[in-house]
């Protein structure tokens, strides 16, 4: 059985290849520009960081233009980053991207025989466990975070480790678990979102535990916040549609096998027009600059929509 992330980029993969061969050309072209002179990918100010990086290495890897030369000095960026001290978010982000750099261009950042660092990173995580028995956001973190549990999860298992007693991980799912058929972010959150539904589903699929037939509730949640756009929004006070809940949402739907609880079509729609002139997407309507992150959900949304 595939890591959840190799599987999910695979299937990206496998749908991009039926999109229109300029659309390809079109962002391929535009995120290979955005690599800096160090190698690495930034945002939409700053320098480079391992979290654009990712999703910069993702989305060209999907399209099948991640090349031996922007795949090795990516790598050759990542292993400047493995010393430091980063925060959580990058510290996984550079784990996700070293894992792309080898599976792609064989660009190795984080040796085999190096477990001591992979222990240091596997402590750190379990650091974060909490109470209620998920990962938090941060060392100072009381409640679990069901995102942050989520990156937890695939990051021990692209180091090819689980999460210590993984029975508390689905414990603490069940607790997020929302009734209009959700999941919340946090325990003290007031309403379900998207993201963090997408987040749960995808952490049970990722422990094994992921039963389709026992997610009809989160069927209808997840349909539901399906906007007059077309695309997805964020929860159910948001009154308009964004390209993050849109993929995560589709993915999630596609995981759940109820991709026919939408209409797919409106949201390879929504995803197109997205896309901003001269390559990339923007985030959602009233957004004006296109980045690597969105660019990424982008071309994973329509690459989910051809199936």
């Amino acid at each position: 059985m595939l890591p959840y992330l190799h599987d999910l980029t695979l299937r990206l993969a496998a749908g991009a290849t039926r999109l229109d061969p300029a659309l390809r050309e079109r962002h391929a072209s535009w995120l290979a520009a955005q690599q800096r002179d160090d190698g690495g990918f930034a945002g939409r100010e700053g320098d480079s960081d391992p979290y654009y990086t990712a999703f910069a290495l993702r989305g060209l890897w999907i399209l099948d233009a991640l090349t031996p030369q922007i795949g090795g000095a990516a790598a050759t960026f990542l292993k400047t980053r493995l010393q430091r001290r980063e925060g959580i978010v990058d510290l996984i982000s550079l784990i996700f991207a070293a894992a792309i750099c080898e599976m792609s261009v064989g660009a190795v950042v984080i040796p085999d025989d190096d477990t001591a660092w992979a222990d240091n990173v596997q402590a750190l995580l379990e650091s974060l466990r909490t109470d209620d028995g998920g990962f938090a956001k941060s060392p100072e973190g009381r409640a679990g975070s069901t995102y942050q549990t989520f990156l937890s999860v695939l990051c021990l298992e692209l180091m090819g480790r689980a999460p210590e007693q993984p029975e508390r991980v689905l414990q603490f799912l069940a607790s997020q678990a929302h009734p209009d058929g959700g999941y919340l972010e946090i325990r003290a959150a007031k309403r379900a979102g998207v993201n963090p539904t997408a987040a749960a589903i995808g952490t049970l699929k990722a422990l094994g535990h992921l039963n389709p037939s026992e997610h009809g509730t989160t069927i209808d949640f997840l349909a539901g916040m399906q906007s007059d756009e077309g695309g997805l929004s964020a929860n159910t006070r948001i009154p308009f549609a964004d390209l993050l809940s849109s993929c995560t949402g589709l993915i999630t739907l596609t995981d759940l096998n109820a991709r026919e609880a939408i209409d797919v079509g409106a949201v390879a729609r929504y995803a197109e027009s997205m896309q901003a002139a001269n390559g990339g997407f923007t985030g959602f309507s009233l957004d004006q600059i296109a980045d690597v992150e969105y660019t990424f959900y982008g071309l994973a949304t329509l690459a989910l929509a051809t199936d």
